[in-house]
Protein backbone atom coordinates (compact mmCIF):
# COMPACT_ATOMS: atom_id res chain seq x y z
CA UNK A 1 0.00 0.00 0.00
CA UNK A 2 2.67 2.26 0.76
CA UNK A 3 6.69 2.64 0.13
CA UNK A 4 9.63 3.15 2.36
CA UNK A 5 9.10 7.36 1.98
CA UNK A 6 4.99 6.68 2.49
CA UNK A 7 5.69 5.50 6.11
CA UNK A 8 7.89 7.56 7.36
CA UNK A 9 5.52 10.37 6.21
CA UNK A 10 2.52 8.61 8.19
CA UNK A 11 4.93 8.04 11.05
CA UNK A 12 6.03 11.42 11.35
CA UNK A 13 2.10 12.38 10.76
CA UNK A 14 0.86 9.78 13.86
CA UNK A 15 4.20 11.50 16.19
CA UNK A 16 3.01 15.06 15.68
CA UNK A 17 -0.59 14.67 16.27
CA UNK A 18 0.58 12.73 19.09
CA UNK A 19 2.44 15.30 20.68
CA UNK A 20 -0.01 17.95 19.52
CA UNK A 21 -2.49 16.19 22.22
CA UNK A 22 -0.54 18.50 24.97
CA UNK A 23 -1.82 21.67 23.43
CA UNK A 24 -5.27 20.42 22.78
CA UNK A 25 -8.60 21.10 25.07
CA UNK A 26 -8.92 17.67 26.36
CA UNK A 27 -5.21 17.84 27.68
CA UNK A 28 -5.44 21.20 28.82
CA UNK A 29 -9.08 20.71 30.50
CA UNK A 30 -7.37 17.92 32.48
CA UNK A 31 -5.40 20.73 34.75
CA UNK A 32 -8.77 23.23 34.88
CA UNK A 33 -9.35 22.41 38.59
CA UNK A 34 -5.71 22.26 39.56
CA UNK A 35 -4.70 25.78 37.49
CA UNK A 36 -8.19 27.40 38.83
CA UNK A 37 -7.13 26.07 42.95
CA UNK A 38 -3.32 27.21 42.67
CA UNK A 39 -5.00 30.98 41.35
CA UNK A 40 -8.01 31.02 42.98
CA UNK A 41 -10.24 32.14 39.71
CA UNK A 42 -14.03 30.76 38.57
CA UNK A 43 -14.67 29.04 36.08
CA UNK A 44 -15.33 31.81 33.74
CA UNK A 45 -12.58 33.67 34.49
CA UNK A 46 -10.36 30.07 33.65
CA UNK A 47 -12.80 30.15 30.32
CA UNK A 48 -12.21 33.94 29.06
CA UNK A 49 -8.33 33.38 29.76
CA UNK A 50 -8.26 30.32 27.59
CA UNK A 51 -10.62 31.50 24.95
CA UNK A 52 -8.67 35.48 24.83
CA UNK A 53 -5.48 33.23 24.62
CA UNK A 54 -6.88 30.74 22.26
CA UNK A 55 -8.61 33.60 19.96
CA UNK A 56 -4.82 35.45 19.61
CA UNK A 57 -3.11 31.89 19.02
CA UNK A 58 -5.47 31.38 15.74
CA UNK A 59 -4.79 35.35 14.51
CA UNK A 60 -0.61 34.19 14.80
CA UNK A 61 -2.05 30.56 13.42
CA UNK A 62 -2.58 32.68 9.48
CA UNK A 63 0.42 33.98 9.23
CA UNK A 64 2.92 31.59 10.52
CA UNK A 65 1.11 28.90 9.39
CA UNK A 66 1.39 29.60 5.71
CA UNK A 67 5.46 29.78 5.94
CA UNK A 68 5.01 25.73 5.76
CA UNK A 69 4.44 26.34 2.01
CA UNK A 70 7.96 28.19 1.86
CA UNK A 71 10.06 26.81 3.71
CA UNK A 72 11.60 23.37 3.95
CA UNK A 73 9.42 20.38 6.06
CA UNK A 74 12.22 19.53 8.55
CA UNK A 75 13.25 22.70 9.37
CA UNK A 76 9.92 24.17 9.73
CA UNK A 77 9.19 20.81 12.18
CA UNK A 78 12.30 21.56 13.71
CA UNK A 79 11.07 25.35 15.03
CA UNK A 80 7.40 23.89 16.00
CA UNK A 81 9.24 21.23 18.45
CA UNK A 82 11.49 23.80 19.56
CA UNK A 83 8.53 26.32 20.17
CA UNK A 84 6.52 23.27 21.72
CA UNK A 85 8.93 21.96 24.49
CA UNK A 86 9.50 25.67 25.63
CA UNK A 87 5.73 25.99 25.92
CA UNK A 88 5.56 23.08 28.18
CA UNK A 89 8.43 24.32 30.40
CA UNK A 90 6.27 27.87 30.63
CA UNK A 91 3.24 26.11 31.45
CA UNK A 92 4.92 24.49 34.40
CA UNK A 93 5.68 27.94 35.71
CA UNK A 94 2.08 29.72 36.21
CA UNK A 95 1.68 31.57 38.97
CA UNK A 96 -0.42 34.31 38.09
CA UNK A 97 -3.19 35.34 35.70
CA UNK A 98 -0.95 36.41 33.33
CA UNK A 99 1.30 33.86 33.56
CA UNK A 100 -1.53 31.74 32.78
CA UNK A 101 -2.41 33.54 29.73
CA UNK A 102 0.54 33.29 28.07
CA UNK A 103 1.01 29.71 28.44
CA UNK A 104 -2.39 28.56 26.74
CA UNK A 105 -1.32 31.13 23.97
CA UNK A 106 1.29 29.15 24.31
CA UNK A 107 -0.08 25.65 24.36
CA UNK A 108 -2.70 26.65 21.76
CA UNK A 109 -0.08 27.91 19.36
CA UNK A 110 2.32 25.39 18.99
CA UNK A 111 0.51 22.07 20.22
CA UNK A 112 -3.20 22.53 18.71
CA UNK A 113 -2.31 24.78 16.26
CA UNK A 114 1.25 24.23 14.96
CA UNK A 115 1.28 20.40 15.40
CA UNK A 116 -1.37 19.42 14.01
CA UNK A 117 -1.07 21.86 10.95
CA UNK A 118 2.44 20.60 10.25
CA UNK A 119 1.58 17.21 10.39
CA UNK A 120 -1.92 17.19 7.91
CA UNK A 121 -0.26 19.47 5.64
CA UNK A 122 2.65 17.18 5.28
CA UNK A 123 0.44 13.80 4.60
CA UNK A 124 -2.19 15.96 2.31
CA UNK A 125 0.82 17.70 0.02
CA UNK A 126 2.87 13.87 -0.34
CA UNK A 127 0.12 11.35 -0.61
CA UNK A 128 -3.06 12.01 -3.65
CA UNK A 129 -4.10 8.25 -4.35
CA UNK A 130 -4.26 6.95 -0.74
CA UNK A 131 -4.60 10.80 0.96
CA UNK A 132 -8.05 9.21 3.14
CA UNK A 133 -5.61 6.07 4.60
CA UNK A 134 -2.65 8.33 4.78
CA UNK A 135 -4.30 10.96 6.87
CA UNK A 136 -6.96 8.25 8.97
CA UNK A 137 -3.66 6.63 10.49
CA UNK A 138 -1.64 9.90 11.06
CA UNK A 139 -4.73 11.31 13.40
CA UNK A 140 -4.31 8.00 14.89
CA UNK A 141 -1.57 9.58 17.15
CA UNK A 142 -3.91 11.99 19.00
CA UNK A 143 -6.74 9.45 19.31
CA UNK A 144 -3.94 7.36 20.87
CA UNK A 145 -3.26 10.04 23.15
CA UNK A 146 -6.73 10.63 24.17
CA UNK A 147 -7.09 6.88 24.74
CA UNK A 148 -3.86 6.68 27.11
CA UNK A 149 -3.72 10.60 28.43
CA UNK A 150 -6.91 11.07 30.53
CA UNK A 151 -6.58 8.40 32.98
CA UNK A 152 -2.94 8.61 33.34
CA UNK A 153 -2.61 12.33 34.17
CA UNK A 154 -5.55 11.75 36.92
CA UNK A 155 -3.50 9.08 37.89
CA UNK A 156 -0.54 11.56 37.52
CA UNK A 157 -2.55 14.13 39.72
CA UNK A 158 -2.99 12.26 42.40
CA UNK A 159 0.84 11.55 43.04
CA UNK A 160 2.54 14.80 42.20
CA UNK A 161 2.32 18.80 41.56
CA UNK A 162 0.47 19.21 38.28
CA UNK A 163 3.99 21.56 37.08
CA UNK A 164 5.83 18.44 38.01
CA UNK A 165 3.96 16.70 34.87
CA UNK A 166 4.19 20.03 32.70
CA UNK A 167 8.43 19.72 33.12
CA UNK A 168 8.54 16.38 32.03
CA UNK A 169 6.72 16.89 29.30
CA UNK A 170 8.98 19.77 28.05
CA UNK A 171 11.81 17.36 28.83
CA UNK A 172 9.84 14.78 26.44
CA UNK A 173 9.07 17.19 23.52
CA UNK A 174 12.92 18.39 23.18
CA UNK A 175 14.83 15.01 23.31
CA UNK A 176 11.60 12.98 21.00
CA UNK A 177 10.72 15.52 18.34
CA UNK A 178 13.81 16.42 16.77
CA UNK A 179 15.09 13.31 16.68
CA UNK A 180 11.86 11.18 14.88
CA UNK A 181 11.84 15.03 12.49
CA UNK A 182 15.37 13.99 11.59
CA UNK A 183 15.01 10.26 10.83
CA UNK A 184 11.99 10.38 8.96
CA UNK A 185 11.67 13.80 6.90
CA UNK A 186 15.07 15.12 6.52
CA UNK A 187 15.02 14.36 2.63
CA UNK A 188 11.37 15.15 2.07
CA UNK A 189 10.74 16.24 -1.24
CA UNK A 190 7.31 16.85 -2.32
CA UNK A 191 8.12 17.35 -6.47
CA UNK A 192 8.61 13.45 -6.28
CA UNK A 193 5.58 12.45 -4.72
CA UNK A 194 3.57 14.19 -7.79
CA UNK A 195 5.49 11.77 -9.87
CA UNK A 196 5.12 8.92 -7.80
CA UNK A 197 1.94 9.32 -7.06
CA UNK A 198 0.61 10.33 -10.21
CA UNK A 199 2.15 8.87 -12.90
CA UNK A 200 -0.41 6.10 -12.89
CA UNK A 201 -3.22 8.44 -12.46
CA UNK A 202 -3.89 10.20 -15.98
CA UNK A 203 -6.56 12.62 -14.56
CA UNK A 204 -7.45 16.45 -15.35
CA UNK A 205 -5.44 18.17 -12.82
CA UNK A 206 -8.02 20.27 -10.60
CA UNK A 207 -8.02 24.28 -10.64
CA UNK A 208 -5.29 24.76 -7.65
CA UNK A 209 -7.07 27.49 -5.33
CA UNK A 210 -5.41 30.70 -3.86
CA UNK A 211 -5.70 31.34 -0.67
CA UNK A 212 -7.49 34.86 -1.44
CA UNK A 213 -9.77 33.26 -4.00
CA UNK A 214 -10.87 30.61 -1.24
CA UNK A 215 -12.14 33.62 0.65
CA UNK A 216 -14.24 34.52 -1.80
CA UNK A 217 -16.12 31.22 -2.54
CA UNK A 218 -19.24 30.72 -0.28
CA UNK A 219 -19.17 27.01 -0.15
CA UNK A 220 -16.14 27.87 1.81
CA UNK A 221 -17.67 29.37 4.77
CA UNK A 222 -21.15 26.85 4.92
CA UNK A 223 -18.22 24.08 5.08
CA UNK A 224 -16.65 26.00 7.91
CA UNK A 225 -19.55 26.43 9.82
CA UNK A 226 -19.97 22.50 9.89
CA UNK A 227 -16.35 22.05 10.09
CA UNK A 228 -16.10 24.20 13.10
CA UNK A 229 -19.24 22.30 15.34
CA UNK A 230 -16.83 19.73 16.31
CA UNK A 231 -13.89 21.99 17.50
CA UNK A 232 -16.42 24.65 19.36
CA UNK A 233 -18.81 22.03 21.31
CA UNK A 234 -16.16 19.10 22.24
CA UNK A 235 -13.70 21.81 23.44
CA UNK A 236 -16.58 23.28 25.75
CA UNK A 237 -17.16 19.75 26.91
CA UNK A 238 -12.95 18.93 27.39
CA UNK A 239 -12.40 22.53 29.53
CA UNK A 240 -15.60 22.38 31.57
CA UNK A 241 -15.42 18.95 32.18
CA UNK A 242 -15.47 19.15 35.55
CA UNK A 243 -18.93 21.18 35.28
CA UNK A 244 -20.59 18.55 33.33
CA UNK A 245 -19.10 15.83 35.70
CA UNK A 246 -20.59 17.74 38.97
CA UNK A 247 -23.88 18.59 36.58
CA UNK A 248 -24.59 15.10 36.32
CA UNK A 249 -22.71 13.14 39.19
CA UNK A 250 -20.49 11.17 37.08
CA UNK A 251 -17.24 11.21 39.11
CA UNK A 252 -13.73 12.48 38.18
CA UNK A 253 -12.65 8.94 37.21
CA UNK A 254 -15.96 7.90 35.15
CA UNK A 255 -15.02 10.72 32.88
CA UNK A 256 -11.64 10.21 33.12
CA UNK A 257 -12.63 5.91 31.73
CA UNK A 258 -15.17 7.64 29.08
CA UNK A 259 -12.40 9.16 27.14
CA UNK A 260 -11.43 5.82 26.20
CA UNK A 261 -14.76 5.23 24.64
CA UNK A 262 -14.16 8.68 23.08
CA UNK A 263 -10.73 7.05 21.54
CA UNK A 264 -11.77 3.68 20.60
CA UNK A 265 -14.71 4.99 18.55
CA UNK A 266 -12.51 7.52 17.11
CA UNK A 267 -9.76 5.33 15.82
CA UNK A 268 -12.54 3.22 14.72
CA UNK A 269 -14.17 5.77 12.63
CA UNK A 270 -11.15 7.41 11.43
CA UNK A 271 -9.44 3.62 10.13
CA UNK A 272 -13.09 3.24 8.24
CA UNK A 273 -13.01 6.61 6.98
CA UNK A 274 -9.94 6.42 5.61
CA UNK A 275 -10.73 3.56 3.32
CA UNK A 276 -14.20 5.57 2.70
CA UNK A 277 -12.98 9.10 1.64
CA UNK A 278 -10.75 7.22 -0.80
CA UNK A 279 -13.50 5.46 -2.24
CA UNK A 280 -15.99 7.63 -2.12
CA UNK A 281 -14.60 11.12 -1.74
CA UNK A 282 -14.40 13.51 1.40
CA UNK A 283 -17.17 15.78 -0.31
CA UNK A 284 -20.19 12.73 -0.16
CA UNK A 285 -18.95 11.62 3.45
CA UNK A 286 -19.28 15.89 4.67
CA UNK A 287 -23.15 15.09 5.53
CA UNK A 288 -22.61 12.78 7.79
CA UNK A 289 -19.55 13.83 10.10
CA UNK A 290 -21.67 15.81 12.25
CA UNK A 291 -25.07 13.37 13.13
CA UNK A 292 -23.19 11.58 15.83
CA UNK A 293 -22.13 15.10 17.14
CA UNK A 294 -26.21 15.72 17.04
CA UNK A 295 -26.85 12.48 18.82
CA UNK A 296 -24.39 13.75 21.82
CA UNK A 297 -25.90 16.34 22.18
CA UNK A 298 -29.77 14.79 22.61
CA UNK A 299 -27.87 11.93 24.91
CA UNK A 300 -26.35 14.90 27.64
CA UNK A 301 -29.85 16.37 27.09
CA UNK A 302 -32.31 13.71 27.92
CA UNK A 303 -30.15 11.21 29.84
CA UNK A 304 -28.07 11.94 33.26
CA UNK A 305 -26.48 8.34 34.44
CA UNK A 306 -22.70 7.13 34.50
CA UNK A 307 -22.98 4.77 31.14
CA UNK A 308 -24.45 7.79 29.69
CA UNK A 309 -20.87 9.42 30.11
CA UNK A 310 -19.33 6.79 27.76
CA UNK A 311 -22.41 6.96 24.96
CA UNK A 312 -22.08 11.10 25.05
CA UNK A 313 -18.12 11.07 24.85
CA UNK A 314 -18.23 7.82 22.15
CA UNK A 315 -20.95 9.38 19.54
CA UNK A 316 -18.49 12.65 19.95
CA UNK A 317 -15.80 10.48 19.03
CA UNK A 318 -16.97 9.22 15.89
CA UNK A 319 -17.79 12.75 14.93
CA UNK A 320 -13.94 13.45 15.93
CA UNK A 321 -13.07 10.47 13.84
CA UNK A 322 -14.62 11.79 10.80
CA UNK A 323 -13.82 15.57 11.55
CA UNK A 324 -10.23 15.35 11.60
CA UNK A 325 -9.48 13.44 7.96
CA UNK A 326 -12.13 15.36 6.57
CA UNK A 327 -10.76 18.65 7.90
CA UNK A 328 -7.79 18.40 5.88
CA UNK A 329 -9.27 15.61 2.77
CA UNK A 330 -12.02 18.25 2.19
CA UNK A 331 -10.18 21.29 1.11
CA UNK A 332 -7.56 19.16 -0.70
CA UNK A 333 -10.41 18.10 -2.96
CA UNK A 334 -12.05 21.18 -3.79
CA UNK A 335 -8.97 23.64 -3.74
CA UNK A 336 -6.00 21.37 -4.58
CA UNK A 337 -3.02 21.08 -2.99
CA UNK A 338 -0.95 23.58 -4.26
CA UNK A 339 -1.43 26.33 -1.83
CA UNK A 340 -2.91 23.64 0.59
CA UNK A 341 -0.73 25.33 3.44
CA UNK A 342 -1.67 28.55 3.24
CA UNK A 343 -5.40 26.91 2.95
CA UNK A 344 -5.07 24.86 6.06
CA UNK A 345 -3.26 27.80 7.70
CA UNK A 346 -6.66 29.64 7.37
CA UNK A 347 -8.92 26.39 8.47
CA UNK A 348 -7.26 26.03 11.17
CA UNK A 349 -6.73 29.61 12.65
CA UNK A 350 -10.51 28.86 12.57
CA UNK A 351 -10.69 26.18 14.16
CA UNK A 352 -8.78 27.21 16.79
CA UNK A 353 -10.86 30.49 16.81
CA UNK A 354 -14.06 28.24 16.94
CA UNK A 355 -12.20 26.82 20.28
CA UNK A 356 -11.90 30.00 21.75
CA UNK A 357 -15.61 30.58 20.69
CA UNK A 358 -16.96 27.55 22.61
CA UNK A 359 -14.60 28.40 25.75
CA UNK A 360 -15.77 31.58 26.30
CA UNK A 361 -19.59 30.59 25.38
CA UNK A 362 -19.31 27.75 27.60
CA UNK A 363 -17.65 29.64 30.66
CA UNK A 364 -20.19 32.22 30.12
CA UNK A 365 -23.02 30.72 30.04
CA UNK A 366 -22.21 28.88 33.23
CA UNK A 367 -21.20 31.63 35.16
CA UNK A 368 -24.79 33.49 34.21
CA UNK A 369 -26.66 29.82 35.62
CA UNK A 370 -27.13 28.07 32.64
CA UNK A 371 -27.51 24.41 33.30
CA UNK A 372 -25.33 21.43 31.09
CA UNK A 373 -29.04 20.64 29.55
CA UNK A 374 -29.62 24.02 28.30
CA UNK A 375 -26.50 24.40 27.12
CA UNK A 376 -26.56 21.43 24.96
CA UNK A 377 -29.75 22.25 23.61
CA UNK A 378 -27.94 25.49 22.51
CA UNK A 379 -25.21 23.14 20.85
CA UNK A 380 -28.35 20.69 18.98
CA UNK A 381 -29.58 24.15 17.58
CA UNK A 382 -26.59 25.21 15.98
CA UNK A 383 -25.30 21.45 14.78
CA UNK A 384 -29.29 21.57 12.65
CA UNK A 385 -28.66 25.05 10.90
CA UNK A 386 -25.36 24.08 9.93
CA UNK A 387 -26.30 20.84 8.47
CA UNK A 388 -29.46 22.25 6.77
CA UNK A 389 -26.97 24.52 5.52
CA UNK A 390 -24.57 21.97 3.89
CA UNK A 391 -27.60 20.25 2.70
CA UNK A 392 -28.28 22.38 0.33
CA UNK A 393 -25.24 23.21 -1.25
CA UNK A 394 -24.40 19.45 -0.98
CA UNK A 395 -24.27 19.08 -4.76
CA UNK A 396 -22.41 21.97 -5.96
CA UNK A 397 -18.70 21.13 -3.82
CA UNK A 398 -17.10 19.20 -7.08
CA UNK A 399 -13.58 20.51 -7.97
CA UNK A 400 -12.97 22.96 -10.72
CA UNK A 401 -10.55 21.85 -13.59
CA UNK A 402 -8.08 23.62 -15.39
Amino acid sequence: MFNSLSLKVIVFGFIFTFFSSFGQSFFLGLFNSSIRETLSISHGQFGSIYASATLLSSFLLIWVGKKIDDINIFRFAFYVTLLLSFSCFFFSKISSVIFLFIAVFLMRFSGQGLMSHTATTTITRYFLKSRGKALSIGWFGLSTAEFILPVLIVYLLTITAWQNIWLSISILVLFCLPCASFLLIKKLDFDSREEFETNDLKKKEIKQWKRIEVIKDYRFYIICLNMLAMPWIATGVFVYQSFITESKEWGSFVIAQSFMAYSILSVLTLLASGFLIDKFTSRKLLIFMNIPLLLSTLVLLFFNTSITAFIFLGLIGVSNGLANILGSSTWAEIYGVKYIGSIKALTTALMVFSTAFGTALFGFLIDRGFSIDQIALISLIYILISLILLFSVKNKLNPQYN
